[in-house]
This record gives C-alpha cells, sequence and structure tokens, in this order.
C-alpha cells in the first residue's frame, strides 16, 4: 500500500512534504526545530539522537506519513522515565540499549507523533506507521520503541495496535475564559491569591522590568544573554545543556510568533529569561535562567507572565512543562500525559505491563491528591482515570 524508507535526518525531507503533513500547528514537529535540534544532538556520543526517521509514500511519490524516530543509547533528555527498566532486561540476558524513541528531543511536550499528510489521510496509515515502526524495532535489535507524551488521535491508535500504554502526570494552566489576570485571580483563596500578589510585587519592588518578545522580534545581544540564561540551571545543578546559542537565532528567525521568550530587565540589561513556545491555542514552556537571586522571579518568568500572556492572546492552555508541584499553588492543575511502548520479547512486555497497571493506580492517586490543593474556591473536580 505505501513505500517505506528512512530518512538519515529531518532536513532530507523537503520543505514541500513537511508542508503536507498535519501537525495542528505544534511548533516542536516542525521542519525549522527539528533540525535545527538535530544540529545540536545527533554527534554527542552515547548521549547522541541517531535519526531513523520513517517516511510513508504512494505508490505515486506523494507523501502518505511520517513518524520521527530515533536511535538511542542513553536515557537523557528523552524524559521516558525508564530508568529501572535495564535490569530487568539485563537479568533476561538481553541489551537495553540501543532502544528506539519517537518523541522531540530534550522537549517532554505532548504533541502529535503519527503525522500523516492532509486532514483526510487513507484508511490504515496510521496503522502502517506503527506497523514499519515494530518492523524497524526488529531490524535494528531494539529493546523496545517509545512513542512519548502523544495526544488524540495518536494514543487510540497506538493503543489499538496493541502497544502499552504509561500515564503520566504534568500540571497545566487552563484558561476558562479569564478577562485579565485579576479576573483569574479572583477565582483563588484570599489566602493563595495575598500569596501571589506578595511574589508579584517583590519582582516589581525589585526594580525589574518583565516584557515578552516573540522569535523575530529578538536582537543579537538579547540571543546572547538569553543563551546565557538557558545554560545557567545546568551550571547550577548539573546537566548538559544540549542547546545552542545558534539554535534558538535559527528556531527564533524559523517560528517567529511560535516563539515567545519572557525576559525580565533591569534597566535595559536581560537578567533573566523564560523561553516558550506556542501555537493557536496552547503556550509551551520549555527553558529558564537567571543572572539575579530575587525571590518570586523563578514564579514570575516561568508561570505567572505566561498565564498573562495565554489570556490577552485567547490561548486556551499554558503547559510549562514536565514535573513541578509547585504548580499547583499557582492554579496549574495535574492532567494526564501518555506514552505508548512496543516490546517485542513477550517475557519482558508482560513484566513491564505488569508494572505499568500498578503504576497507573498510584498515578490517578497522585492526580487526585494534587487536585485537592489546588488553590480555587472551587476546585474542578478530579478527572476520570481514563482520561486523557
Amino acid at each position: 500500500m505505501f513505500e517505506t524508507s528512512l530518512l538519515a535526518r529531518a532536513e532530507d525531507l523537503s520543505d514541500d512534504d513537511w508542508q503536507q503533513l498535519a501537525a495542528d500547528g505544534d511548533p516542536f514537529v516542525t521542519r525549522a526545530f527539528l533540525v535545527a535540534a538535530e544540529r545540536c544532538v545527533t554527534d554527542r556520543g552515547p548521549l547522541g539522537w541517531r535519526p531513523m526517521h520513517i517516511v510513508l509514500r504512494h505508490a505515486d511519490r506523494r507523501i502518505a506519513a511520517l513518524l520521527p524516530v530515533y536511535a538511542r543509547h542513553h536515557w537523557y533528555g528523552d524524559f521516558a522515565m525508564d530508568y529501572g527498566w535495564e535490569p530487568a532486561w539485563r537479568q533476561a540476558g538481553l541489551a537495553y540499549f540501543p532502544k528506539l524513541v519517537s518523541g522531540v528531543p530534550f522537549t517532554p511536550s505532548p504533541g502529535p507523533r503519527l503525522l500523516l499528510a492532509g486532514r483526510d489521510a487513507a484508511p490504515g496509515t496510521a496503522g502502517a506507521l506503527i506497523e514499519a515502526a515494530m518492523a524497524l524495532t526488529a531490524e535494528t535489535h531494539a529493546s523496545n520503541w517509545q512513542c512519548l507524551f502523544v495526544r488524540e488521535p495518536d494514543r487510540a491508535a497506538l493503543d489499538a495496535a496493541g502497544m502499552l500504554l504509561r500515564r503520566g502526570v504534568q500540571f497545566h494552566w487552563r484558561n476558562r475564559g479569564y478577562r485579565d489576570f485579576a479576573d483569574f485571580l479572583a477565582g483563588f483563596t484570599a489566602e493563595k491569591r495575598k500569596k501571589m500578589k506578595r511574589e508579584r510585587r517583590a519582582v516589581h519592588d525589585a526594580g525589574l522590568r518583565i516584557e515578552a518578545r516573540h522569535g523575530d522580534e529578538i536582537g543579537d545581544a538579547h540571543w546572547q544573554a538569553i543563551h546565557r540564561h538557558y545554560r545557567d540551571p545546568f551550571e547550577r545543578l548539573g546537566g548538559v545543556p544540549a542547546f545552542s546559542l545558534e539554535f534558538f537565532r535559527a528556531v527564533g528567525a524559523a517560528l517567529g510568533p511560535r516563539m515567545v521568550v519572557f525576559s525580565a530587565f533591569a534597566d535595559e540589561t536581560p537578567v533573566a529569561s523564560a523561553i516558550c513556545y506556542r501555537d493557536d491555542t496552547a503556550l509551551y514552556g520549555r527553558h529558564w535562567g537567571t543572572d539575579v537571586n530575587v525571590p518570586g522571579l523563578h514564579f514570575e518568568l516561568c508561570y505567572h507572565a505566561g498565564i498573562e500572556y495565554a489570556i490577552g492572546h485567547g490561548l486556551q492552555r499554558f503547559e510549562p512543562g514536565a514535573q513541578g508541584e509547585h504548580k499547583v499553588a499557582r492554579g496549574f492543575e495535574p492532567v494526564s500525559t501518555w506514552s505508548a511502548f512496543w516490546i517485542a520479547d513477550p517475557r519482558l512486555r508482560d513484566a513491564v505491563a505488569r508494572h505499568l497497571r500498578r503504576e497507573d493506580g498510584a498515578m490517578i492517586d497522585y492526580q487526585a491528591e494534587m487536585t485537592a490543593h489546588l488553590p480555587y474556591r472551587d476546585p474542578p473536580r478530579v478527572p476520570s482515570p481514563s482520561a486523557a
């Protein structure tokens, strides 16, 4: 039905073909983002991401679908949270690496993964893409294929193909038709509202000015400061910063208004930055860093400014990245995220399936517990276990 091929780089697929793929405006599965990311992460030894992207074409060579796939020999930067699985493979006399990952390097943001051409893709296209990934897993002797941080309809297609689904929890903000930030705060309990006002006032009293600028509105000196801020947490806390200054320049120029940087200025000097992206419905927080130690600045740049931006631009959600229970006190609600795993070995597949069933119950309980700590006077109801 389809002709299957592999791409060694995202940039090997033409702009015209990329334009045919329905990605709902997601900034992370654009050609510009993946090409720039791959230039940073491909040649990093054991920490690298080796592209093996699956392309399906019709008989007349029209593109039918794309699945980004990376061969990996390490966990760093994929947020699969599978560190504890390797001993099971070792006990079975098998190697855990390489594994195959369908996701965006260093970007734990839910989004489309099975990229189909057109809104009316031929029936069976998603299934053919999944089958091709399973076949590639066997051909490369990979331990498993991981399709990370998926949304519907990808989740349903992966489930129907027999893959193991894994629930995670992130904290997302939802716009309930707020007129402005004050209207949003009005829904908090009095105590929580006073605390957030104090946090915002501390930043103002420190003499800092917060500005939001889009990727095509940022000059070179500002980019250098932003990249310095991006490196800051890695240098303080440990880790390897993946993205170069040129990555941010290139992505900012290509995405333009789909990249949003919130910066704190002392006079005209940028002293802290939070890097976000957006589409037509949501804002996505990714990185932050600072040159100064100002109480409340992290919360202002990474959360409050983003909420204010989302309200002002009519966005429905703000997804500020993985983890972070401190987000709950600022109105970010626990929501389920989903990843899917294909494990060919039946012994290990059954063992992982049992583990995921136990883990799922714990995730549901955790989500309910975090919902109970939301700051709203009328907290939203706890989502049903099947809610995505």
